[in-house]
């Protein structure tokens, strides 16, 4: 999950800046993290506990409210009702990482990404697009090659995965759906050579960069088996010491 949170950090300067370029610097003044992180933390916190999604999706709202959640987020986060409100965005992807690298076998990933899914976005693209997200870390951590990976989304999801970055990237515009994101993370991911290289592909699609790359880096850290050190020390130091201990203990528990 730490994979997802970097992409997070490292894409948030360039959500409302794109670029169409992979030079640029990974951290740099100003790069912070989002509801992305804080959501994903959520997850995990829920999985070291065995505590709702729901309930603890709600407490990380109120522990970050600045952190630039959405809109139907924040009123789904405030109701004293919560109820799913049929969203297809990419939060359900973003969020979905320490389903991946949790849980062992891969009927249980997907039942657990759709439950993780469901509380908000229970819009079947919604649900798709965190069991894609979730089913492609786990395969990558348990030794399935990119062409394994690939077929598998693609004949499971339906996602179309063979199109190359140079083919998206001039026209690929900010997109917050599920099937307008996690595609293209993927293939971000599968064009790289490293967790880096993942990273870089996916900021350099422009877009809703944070998510994008927060995707693709939950990915690449499973299919890499870890975050570069220097990468992750600079992560870590991004967080607060609530987010840190979590992801730290996380990692612990389940380690790659």
């Amino acid at each position: 999950m730490l994979g997802a949170i970097a992409g997070d950090i490292i894409g948030s300067v360039y959500e409302l800046w794109n670029i169409k370029t992979k030079d640029f610097p990974l951290f740099k003044f100003g790069s912070h993290f989002s509801d992305d992180s804080a959501l994903t933390v959520a997850i995990a916190d829920s999985i070291l506990h065995g505590q709702s999604y729901q309930q603890n999706l709600r407490r990380y709202f109120r522990r970050y409210p600045l952190a630039g959640f959405g809109k139907n987020f924040t009123l789904w986060a405030l109701s004293p009702m919560p109820k799913p409100y049929n969203s297809w965005g990419n939060g359900s992807a973003m969020r979905v990482s320490p389903v991946g690298f949790a849980f062992n076998d891969l009927d249980t990933v997907l039942q657990e990404a759709k439950r993780t899914a469901e509380v908000t976005h229970n819009h079947p693209e919604g649900i798709k697009g965190a069991q894609a997200t979730a089913s492609a870390i786990f395969l990558g951590r348990t030794g399935k090659t990119k062409a394994e990976i690939k077929s598998y989304i693609e004949n499971t999801f339906g996602y179309n995965l063979s199109r190359s970055l140079a083919q998206i990237r001039p026209n690929y515009k900010f997109d917050v759906s599920c099937q307008g994101t996690v595609p293209q993370a993927i293939i971000a991911f599968l064009e790289s050579t490293d967790f880096e290289d993942a990273i870089r592909n996916a900021v350099s699609l422009g877009g809703d960069s944070d998510t994008l790359t927060c995707i693709t880096g939950g990915i690449a850290e499973a299919f890499y088996g870890g975050v570069p050190e220097a990468i992750a020390k600079q992560t870590l130091n991004h967080l607060d010491q609530n987010l840190r201990s979590v992801t730290e203990r996380f990692r612990a528990k389940f380690p790659l």
